[in-house]
């Protein structure tokens, strides 16, 4: 039983360096929650000015959402996708057994850059199936009526939230949703007691549960809630994710969701091979090597909260 829970999970900086040469603030995973319902990674790039270079690298076991803020991103996969994504547009490529992408910022110089990078790890069901990518420019959106000040407006990125379902394609019961706040409102989201949450202040200000949050900070919930009162005195832009708590640990390891050593081995290898497990991405000539594995078993990372 998880419980609810007002836990702040720190992000950290992580430098990706390369030719990409930027740093992320990463939330999730935390070194005491690997998952949020199925959602197992987050990470914030920008804002900045940047010339982003992400050259083709490869994925399993996961689905790759980013959600763009400021910018354009092109994307590319060894399926033959090739988008370019803008703000309230989403990218949702699932790896299955074994995909590759590159991410390109938009032109030849540096621009204005900021958007969310998260990651949905698959159920059995679905992570050894086939690779796909959709992307979807428009998504539902909703009113929040507010207790005090202008109502909250919500858009429905993946899966469920307040009786509203996005249409990207989704494995788990699952929710991802951006939710804008007005200066001086006060409303309460609707939840499911049944799944697991957490709040991610993206701009403004906010009080979540009575819990200040700072900018990128990430409050995790826990479950047992029916609702959660948010408020802002200035507004805020918040993102909100959650599901039902994931069925099993999970190894993860560079770009890999797995449940063994052996299988992130194996991914790894067939990587450095370029073998059709992972395609190719057309119109690039550099691709990102794999990193030494560390010299000890790679384990399931399992929940401490």
């Amino acid at each position: 039983m998880i419980g609810q829970h007002r836990l702040i999970l720190e992000p950290r900086e992580v430098p990706l360096g390369g030719v990409r040469g930027m740093n992320v603030l990463r939330a999730l995973p935390h070194r005491n929650l690997p998952t949020i319902g199925a959602w197992c990674f987050l990470d914030r790039f920008g804002p900045a000015d940047t010339k982003m270079r992400v050259e083709p690298h490869p994925h399993i076991g996961l689905q790759t959402v980013t959600w763009p803020l400021v910018g354009e991103i092109r994307h590319r996969d060894s399926l033959g996708s090739d988008a370019d994504l803008r703000r309230g547009q989403l990218n949702l490529m699932t790896a299955g057994n074994g995909i590759s992408h590159s991410e390109y910022s938009i032109g030849d110089d540096p621009v204005p850059l900021d958007a969310l990078q998260l990651w949905v790890v698959l159920p059995e069901s679905a992570r050894h199936g086939s690779p796909g990518f959709e992307r979807h420019t428009e998504l539902p959106a909703l009113t929040l009526p507010a207790d005090e000040g202008a109502a909250a407006e919500a858009t429905v990125v993946l899966g469920d939230f307040a009786g509203v379902r996005s249409p990207a394609t989704v494995h788990t019961p699952i929710v991802g949703a951006e939710i804008v706040l007005s200066p001086g409102c006060r409303v309460r989201l609707p939840l499911r007691a049944d799944w697991e949450h957490a709040l991610m202040l993206v701009e403004g200000d906010a009080v979540v549960a009575e819990h200040p949050l700072d900018r990128n900070g990430l409050l995790y919930l826990g479950d047992s809630r029916e609702s959660v009162e948010v408020s802002s005195g200035e507004g805020a832009l918040l993102f909100l994710l959650g599901g039902e708590p994931f069925e099993a640990d999970i190894v993860m390891w560079w770009n890999f969701a797995g449940r063994s050593h052996d299988e992130i081995v194996d991914a790894r290898e067939a990587w450095e091979a370029a073998s059709d497990r992972f395609g190719v991405v057309v119109g690039h000539d550099v691709r990102i090597p794999a990193p030494p594995l560390p010299p000890v078993r790679l384990m399931p990372r399992s929940r401490k909260i």
